[in-house]
């Protein structure tokens, strides 16, 4: 590992990486025509004759389309949806607004509906009716979520029970196209800009949710399409004893973002996302406000990139989870540098955190059993942490390659700089 200075600032950098032909800018009709065909190859592997999706981050990979919040959109009412059939070209898409959407859809006028309202009996009722003009009696339907009416109104909606309709989503969504990845890229683009604004002014008195309206504001100016969550600039306690209690006994993590004021020698965890034209960013690094770290923090620095280091080494397509697990659990003295409720890493693109998730209560032999395609996208995020030091968290992107791995986070780590040990 060697460090290089670029405009003042200190960031790492890897060898032993691919670099991949990724275009400048997205081609977003290309990009849809091939999401197509990948979910109608899943659907016919999968027996499925039609998706019936709610969730955001599948409605946005099936049509193309996103709006400013996905993470509100969650919980209301007017939701958008999707049905896609197999052997049909282009999906339905029921859509509660017209303005907001991140472009306009190239879908044919009797594919573009009005909205539903799955929340409520009459909704789905009108729904069903929807449903039967579509889709074939007896067909095989799959859907993400089902709703509490959706529920109730049982064989009226399906005609047979509906199956999961993740084995299918996910496994069209595994293997990212030239063009997802543009527009991953270009969300991290976004993202560091608005955070090194951040970062630059970041000063004692402060507010963490002065900080989140500011880095809303500029990540839109420059093209964000999406907040996917509340951003977190976490201010970690100096020992478990102080922090917030937990049930597994360690660390809380993340705590909701309030007015407080951040002081002089606070050591934030930050994590924020957005998302271009659908596809997210996933940005983590650690801060120390209005001063260098100690030297017992930039010795966790040092140990964080060490582990980082050894998982990128095992990564590559054919590895699998639990190769990167083991890797970082070596690297980290043996201790699994992750916290319990989390994970080492996880893929990333209509969600800031899709599957595959590494070292979760999945259990090892699924992490052993989940192997990497070529293409896959995979964020990492071990921590180091001891008492007295606020620890050391940071996030990393890479596109996984048949023989090995290409960055696509490119941000500094300021203020900790690379052990010239290293």
């Amino acid at each position: 590992m060697t460090t290089t200075a670029r405009s003042g600032v200190t960031r790492i950098a890897r060898t032993g990486y691919t670099w991949l032909d990724i275009p400048r800018e997205p081609d977003f009709a290309r990009l849809r025509r091939e999401v197509g065909v990948r979910l109608q190859a899943a659907m016919a592997d999968q027996g499925v004759d039609a998706l019936v999706l709610l969730g955001n981050g599948n409605v946005m990979y099936a049509t193309g389309i996103s709006w400013p919040l996905a993470d509100a959109g969650l919980s209301h009412v007017e939701r958008p949806v999707a049905v896609v059939l197999a052997g049909d070209e282009h999906p339905h898409l029921f859509l509660p607004f017209r303005e907001g959407a991140a472009m306009e859809s190239d879908l044919p006028d009797d594919h573009l509906h009005g909205p539903v309202y799955l929340e409520f009996d009459e909704g789905v009722a009108d729904f069903a009716k929807v449903l039967a003009r579509l889709i074939p009696a007896g067909a095989t339907v799959a859907t993400d979520e089902l709703t509490g009416a959706m529920r109730r109104a049982g064989g009226a909606l399906f005609s047979s029970a509906p199956v999961d309709a993740a084995p299918v989503v996910g496994a069209a969504k595994l293997v990212k196209t030239v063009d997802q990845i543009a527009c991953v890229r270009r969300a991290c683009q976004i993202t560091e800009q608005a955070v090194g604004e951040i970062q630059k002014s970041l000063a004692p008195g402060e507010r963490q949710i002065g900080l989140s309206a500011e880095f809303v504001r500029r990540t839109f100016e420059l093209g964000a399409t999406t907040n996917m969550f509340d951003s977190i600039w976490q201010v970690m306690p100096s020992s478990r004893a102080e922090g917030t209690w937990t049930t597994t006994g360690d660390l809380a993590l993340p705590l909701l973002t309030t007015e407080r004021e951040i002081q002089q020698g606070d050591v934030l965890w930050t994590d924020v996302s957005i998302a271009y034209h659908g596809y997210c960013s996933d940005h983590g690094r650690t801060w120390i406000v209005g001063q260098d770290p100690t030297p017992a923090q930039q010795n966790q620095f040092n140990r964080w990139s060490e582990i980082v280091d050894a998982v990128l080494a095992v990564t590559k397509a054919g590895a699998t989870c639990g190769d990167l697990g083991r890797a970082a659990t070596t690297a980290a003295g043996g201790e699994k540098p992750w916290l319990p409720h989390f994970y080492l890493g996880h893929g990333i693109g209509t969600s800031a955190a899709e599957m595959p998730m590494i070292g979760t209560d999945l259990g090892q032999d699924w992490d052993d059993g989940f192997v990497f395609p070529s293409g896959m996208l995979l964020v990492l995020e071990p921590l180091v942490w001891e008492d007295g030091t606020g620890g050391y968290r940071g996030e990393e992107i890479v596109v996984v390659t048949e023989d090995g791995w290409m960055p696509l986070t490119d941000y500094p780590y300021d203020p900790y700089e690379v052990s010239r040990g290293n």
